[in-house]
This record gives C-alpha cells, sequence and structure tokens, in this order.
C-alpha cells in the first residue's frame, strides 16, 4: 500500500527563517520521521499538481489561495490550518479585503490548529469546535554559564511592525544596570526599522543590533543571556518563547494573549504593550535582584513540560491519523 501524501503549504521559506517557517520545517521532520508518511514542503500548491492525501496549510491569508483550491479540487480529502498570530488577532476579524480570505479558511479546512490555548477564544463556536491545541516545541539546551560583569538580555526576531521593536530600542535608553547590553537578532524586513536600529546603537551604546543570524547560532546566544524579550503586538505562540524556556532563560513579554498563552496569567515577566519604561524596569530588576530572576526561571521551568518534543509528536501524529482515516 502506497505511504499517504502529505503536502505542507508554507508561505514562508527556509530563506525567511521565521517562526512559520520553523514550525514547517519541524512538522515535516516529525510526520517524515514516523516513516510512513511522505511528506514536503511548498510555498503553495495548484491543481496542475499531484493532489496529496492531507495538506498542511500555515497562515489563514497567504495560504487562502491555496486551500481554497485544493477544497475545490478535492473536496472529499482533509485539511489542516495552523493559525497563525496575525491569523488569530488580525486577519480573521477583518470582513473586507484586507482579510483576504482568512475567514473563508477557516471555513474550509477540515481542522484547525492554535499553538497556544488562549487562541481558541479567537474563534466562533464552529471553527473552535475543530480546533486543536499544539504546543509547539524545542530541544532543551543546557544554559550557558553567564560573564558575572554582563547582563546580556536578547529580543530575536525580524524587525518588522508586529514585533513592535521600537520598544526595545527606546527601552534601551532608560535602563540604568551597567552590566545591561540589549543584544537585538532579526534582519530588517522593514528599511525604517533597520534604520531606527542603526540610531538607536549609534545614541545608546548598550544596544546591539546583529542582524538576521542563522537558527542555531540564535538559539546558541540565546542560551548565554540573562533574559529574553519578547515585545510583539501579536503572537499566535511564539517559538522564540519555547527556545528560552527550553534553553534555562527567562522571558520579559509584552502582555498580549498570545504570549500569556505561553507563559501562564499569572507570570512575573510580563509588561504592558509598548511600554518600554515598564519593559526597561523588568530589564533593571532581573540584572539586580536574584530572587525575582530565579521566580522568572521556576514560572518558565513550570511551563517546559508543555513544550517537550515529544508531546507536540504524539498530538501532531494523533491529529494526522485521524484525519487521514476520514479519506483511507
Amino acid at each position: 500500500m502506497a505511504r499517504p501524501h502529505i503536502l505542507i503549504v508554507s508561505p514562508a521559506s527556509a530563506r525567511e527563517n521565521n517562526g512559520n517557517w520553523q514550525t514547517a520545517s519541524r512538522w515535516m521532520r516529525i510526520l517524515a520521521g514516523a516513516g510512513r508518511l511522505r511528506v514536503a514542503v511548498a510555498q503553495d500548491w495548484t491543481q496542475a499538481e499531484a493532489a496529496p492525501d492531507l495538506l498542511i496549510a500555515l497562515h489563514a491569508r497567504r495560504s487562502a489561495t491555496s486551500l481554497a483550491a485544493f477544497a475545490d479540487a478535492c473536496p472529499d480529502r482533509p485539511s489542516l490550518l495552523v493559525l497563525t498570530g496575525t491569523d488569530l488577532y488580525r486577519d480573521i476579524h477583518q470582513h473586507d479585503d484586507t482579510g483576504a480570505g482568512a475567514r473563508a479558511s477557516l471555513d474550509l479546512a477540515t481542522a484547525l490548529v492554535v499553538l497556544q490555548p488562549q487562541g481558541l477564544d479567537e474563534l466562533e463556536a464552529p471553527a473552535r469546535a475543530k480546533a486543536h491545541v499544539i504546543f509547539q516545541s524545542a530541544p532543551a539546551l543546557r544554559a550557558a554559564r553567564t560573564h558575572a560583569d554582563r547582563c546580556d538580555i536578547a529580543m530575536i526576531g525580524h524587525l518588522r511592525e508586529e514585533k513592535d521593536p521600537l520598544t526595545l530600542m527606546r527601552a534601551a535608553a532608560l535602563v540604568t544596570a551597567p552590566a545591561a547590553r540589549l543584544l537585538h537578532v532579526g534582519g530588517a524586513l522593514d528599511p525604517l526599522l533597520g534604520e531606527a536600529a542603526r540610531a538607536t546603537q549609534a545614541a545608546t551604546p548598550r544596544y546591539r543590533w546583529l542582524g538576521a543570524l542563522p537558527h542555531m547560532p540564535a538559539r546558541r546566544l540565546l542560551r548565554r543571556c540573562r533574559a529574553m524579550a519578547i515585545c510583539s503586538r501579536m503572537e499566535g505562540g511564539a517559538n522564540v518563547i519555547i527556545e528560552a524556556v527550553t534553553s534555562g532563560v527567562p522571558v520579559l513579554a509584552s502582555d498580549i494573549e498570545g504570549n500569556r498563552g505561553m507563559l501562564g496569567e499569572d507570570y512575573a515577566g510580563l509588561f504592558p504593550l509598548g511600554d518600554a519604561a515598564a519593559l526597561a524596569r523588568l530589564i533593571d530588576r532581573v540584572a539586580a535582584d536574584e530572587n525575582f530572576h530565579r521566580k522568572l526561571l521556576r514560572q518558565c521551568a513550570a511551563r517546559r513540560r508543555l513544550f517537550a518534543p515529544g508531546r507536540e509528536r504524539a498530538a501532531l501524529l494523533d491529529l494526522v491519523d485521524n484525519l487521514l482515516l476520514r479519506n483511507p
């Protein structure tokens, strides 16, 4: 019997090296590693191509054309839609062309995946009924020994409006801890934000913009840091939070639904969205208050089991097996 063919449609590519690509590439490895499935990744699917037995689409808006073509050509074959932060917290709530098919994608997909439980709250009842929560994962890395005279805070994410990099740049001028350095990793997808990063680096020596780094060098840098900052305006379930937690690095996070869903409602390292002064105070506290730093470490450690690779693998394979049973 031929092995079922699964196609993962990911508008993001390896060259972009963003969270959506990390999800697509990791899920390909998980599914292919099961040994009984044929798995490929592509940026789209058209009816001119061979139809997979299961289509997995990342991003309701950017994969809307592929999902609609598959539903039209193969109405009896299942599809799975993974909802990103911009899907959940912007596009599916827009009824005009700016949503560009995101709402239709919710109806067309056989099943939906959200990457943290608070994502379910954004869905209306019919969509919520076919939605599943699957936490993403990352292999654990042991935290590296840090320099006693240095307090590095990393922010990892490309410079674009949704990640709100300006909050970190503004915080750099407000931090008072002498040992604090703010290390910003990410390519300038918005040229104006790249200009702001260069200007901040020139004016504020503690801020360093390192540009884009490959995935593993970025992880190795992260594990040497005292903490990681994430300032995003919207997140579906940030890979960088998982990579920090599984590296023993606490997180300072904007107080948005996606980050609370990952870190917990009572997490002590949250700051109001866009509040650079509040982020600067957290950085100063992490640098100076060992008890506070240990509290964040304990809270992150309590979430680590959610991000275990075996847990993600079991949940994904169970869902895929059940979807394929609909079209044996």
